[in-house]
């Protein structure tokens, strides 16, 4: 038995957060940052877990413990608890010869890169090359792996939209949907297509020109129909006043050159082109100035999406429609995590009650009209 002078304090007992250890003999735990922080584990749980339903001055109070202790948590009893894997599926209808060469796919993947990054959500890229990969993909996308998906640049009858929703697995889409009933399209992010292509037909007008001709993306996809119609918008009888000005396309240089090539063939009196992608429109100035036309005296040009690669570099620079395809990416990505944290805190009312986004298209003069 020891004892203690009258004036001497006792010392004040050394203590340490209960648990198997201590952080300085092994990895901290969960009891200990709770027992530091001076809260229930459970309560310390929903703070590592996302702090939903907890009060922001003990969310600080866990956080510091956390931060004292070095704790790191345990993954996999952390996707036990919230069912959240913290990762996100991102689907390219498209070969990957085609994705990793258009500047267009960059960027988009660019911008979710950076918001699910910020988020600390790991991007999952998936594509789908030729048709047999739609059940390798749907095989992963049903293992669980993913807590959403994001979907771009699909063509009509592609049947990653009907496996999704019989996973049901949230997803946001990139580019409007043309299925799904009135009050039931999924939710996704869109440009103003429609208007990005009538302001390029309306600026083609006002320079003077009189046969223009239109390139169009795939017919089977609404972004490509959608800048259709806009040029339709101020040429209602397009194309059926002159079928020879419209040629079908790929959002490729090399079939921006075909389609180039075919309307100069059919309509050498043509006056301008609207390439409804900067890439086809690259390829369209290729065989202009191969056949001795200039652009833009003897044929104006314009492109749509306002590319680094293809609209700036474009010689001579290139007249485009402006989309934000970066930033088109975030939002999906801000949309998607809405939507997965909305319903993982228990609130699907305001997770259905989330719209889709379509920004705005802006018509950039340059040297080629």
């Amino acid at each position: 038995m020891t004892t203690q002078s009258d004036d001497t304090q006792p010392s004040a007992p050394r203590t340490s957060p209960p648990g198997p250890g201590s952080a300085a003999l092994g990895r901290p735990t969960l009891q200990q940052v709770a027992a530091l922080a001076g809260v229930s584990r459970a309560t310390a749980s929903r703070v590592v877990n996302g702090g939903a339903g907890v009060r922001l001055h003990v969310q600080a109070k866990v956080r510091k413990a956390v931060e004292e202790l070095g704790y790191v948590p345990n993954p996999a009893a952390r996707t036990l608890m919230t069912r959240r894997h913290d990762a996100v599926a991102v689907v390219v209808a498209e070969p990957e010869s085609r994705v990793f060469s258009d500047p267009f796919f960059a960027q988009q993947l660019r911008g979710i890169g950076r918001e699910l990054s910020a988020a600390a959500v790991q991007l999952v890229l998936l594509l789908v090359t030729d048709a047999g990969d739609y059940a390798q993909v749907g095989r992963y996308l049903a293992a669980g792996h993913v807590d959403g998906a994001l979907i771009f640049s699909l063509h009509r009858d592609n049947p990653l939209p009907v496996m999704v929703d019989r996973l049901g697995l949230p997803v946001v889409y990139g580019g409007r949907p043309e299925w799904g009933e009135p009050g039931s399209i999924p939710l996704y992010v869109d440009t103003d297509n429609r208007g990005g292509a009538r302001a390029a037909a309306e600026h083609l007008v006002a320079r003077g020109r009189r046969r223009i001709a239109v390139i169009t993306g795939p017919l089977d996809q609404t972004s490509s129909v959608d800048r259709l119609d806009g040029f339709r918008d101020v040429f209602p009888n397009f194309p059926d006043s002159d079928p020879d000005l419209l040629v079908e396309g790929d959002f490729t240089a090399p079939g921006g050159r075909r389609a180039m090539e075919r309307l100069l063939d059919r309509s050498p009196d043509l006056d301008a082109v609207f390439a409804c992608s900067d890439l086809m429109a690259a390829g369209a100035l290729a065989v202009l100035a191969e056949r001795g036309l200039r652009v833009p005296e003897d044929v104006a040009v314009v492109g749509y999406d306002d590319s680094d690669t293809a609209a700036q570099w474009a010689s001579p620079p290139l007249t485009t429609v402006r989309q934000d395809i970066e930033e088109m990416g975030r939002l999906m990505a801000r949309l998607l995590l809405n939507r997965l944290q909305l319903e993982f805190d228990g609130r699907p009312d305001e997770a259905a009650a989330l719209t889709s986004v379509v920004t705005p298209a802006e018509l950039i003069v340059r040297r080629s009209s």
